[in-house]
């Protein structure tokens, strides 16, 4: 029977010389990201799939003696192609899936595992597998009992959307925030006995929701972070909560543009104002001002007002930057209308 080969290490994203700690990490890690309790109903059964390859990835690599089998793979490793399983493969014996029915660990959310699993480690597997897995240690045929003392809890991160006001200016915001907190079952674990959590999946977290008051300060970017101290994961036999970041994500605004410290905005104006200069109002985040337009300033000129902009280091300010669209006006009248035709002939006539 011919099988997909299924490379462990890049499931959990480590390296293949990655240590039992790392390995760990990686696991957390990813199961947090797709356990199926944090998806929408439509992203759940992709979910379910990823976090039992995760489960398998896991079982294997964090198995001195499974991990050893699976290297022993060596090059063949590289080919990720099908291959046939036969006995004295590198010295060792593949089963079929039939050897392997209706005995061993059971992955999470009712899933056995793949086909390669079974092919590879046979009924060896599901006669030491009776449930001998979890992220927070290992019992059976191992005999290792994870010890853990105190463990900081997890710092999360969200986004928190602006307005370019409220950027400048500074809020003070309610947000909702989906984190995780310890599960009450296993304690952060992730273990029940000899098998995973139940009801955590082996997370060692259960998914949850609160709302939090936010003090934005005045003059947060796009990509900025904002710290709440102690508004992350629960940690673990009494040790603190982790911390809360949330980054900065502005709204597209319909008149300033935001460029670093500067603030850019268009002002319309018209040829005679173009041609003998002008007084118009300009909008800026502080309120309107008025700006002196040059005489015979050009569509697409640039100017400045000095301290307009937004802060930046050393509570500074940038500058803000009119660029003049000249456009004639929709309403013209009929003695306006041949001024502009006068204009044209004379213009016409000197070509």
């Amino acid at each position: 029977m011919s099988v997909k080969y299924q490379d462990y290490y890049e499931v959990l994203g480590v390296d293949r010389n990655a240590s039992e700690k790392e390995i760990k990490s990686a696991y957390r890690k990813m199961a947090r990201k797709w356990h199926p309790d944090l998806h929408p109903a439509g992203e759940k059964e992709k979910a379910e799939e990823e976090f039992k390859k995760i489960n398998e990835a896991y079982e294997v690599l964090i198995d001195p003696e499974k991990r050893k089998r699976y290297d022993q793979l060596g090059s063949r490793w590289k080919d990720g192609q099908d291959f046939q399983g036969h006995s004295g493969a590198e010295g060792m014996h593949f089963y079929s899936t039939g050897d392997f029915e209706g005995g061993g660990f059971q992955n999470s959310f009712g899933g056995g595992f793949s086909d390669f699993f079974k092919m590879f480690f046979g009924e060896e597997a599901a006669a030491g597998m009776d449930g001998s897995s979890g992220m927070g240690g290992r019992t059976g045929r191992t005999g290792r009992t994870a010890q853990r003392g105190p463990v900081k809890g997890e710092d999360l991160e969200s986004e928190i959307e602006l307005t370019l006001e409220e950027a400048y200016k500074g809020v003070n915001k309610s947000i909702r925030v989906s984190g995780g907190s310890v599960c009450p079952t296993c304690g952060g674990t992730g273990t029940s006995g000899r098998s995973f959590c139940a009801q955590c999946g082996g997370t060692g977290s259960r998914p949850d929701q609160k709302t939090l008051d936010v003090r934005v300060p005045a003059g947060v970017k796009e990509g900025s972070r904002i710290r709440l101290k102690g508004q992350g994961g629960d940690g673990l036999s009494g040790a603190p909560k982790g911390d809360l970041f949330l980054k900065v994500r502005l709204r597209p605004h319909p008149v300033f543009r935001l460029n670093g410290d500067s603030v850019e905005i268009d002002a319309v104006i018209r040829p005679d104002q173009a041609l003998f200069g002008a007084k118009i109002p300009v909008q800026t985040l502080d309120g309107q001002v008025t700006l002196k337009v040059p005489p015979g300033s050009k569509n697409g000129s640039k100017l400045r007002l000095r301290g307009k902009g937004f802060p930046g280091k050393n509570k500074t300010r940038g500058d803000q930057f009119v660029r003049l669209v000249i456009d004639i006006p929709a309403d013209l009248s009929e003695e306006e209308k041949n001024l502009y035709k006068q204009l044209y002939e004379m213009r016409k006539g000197g070509e």
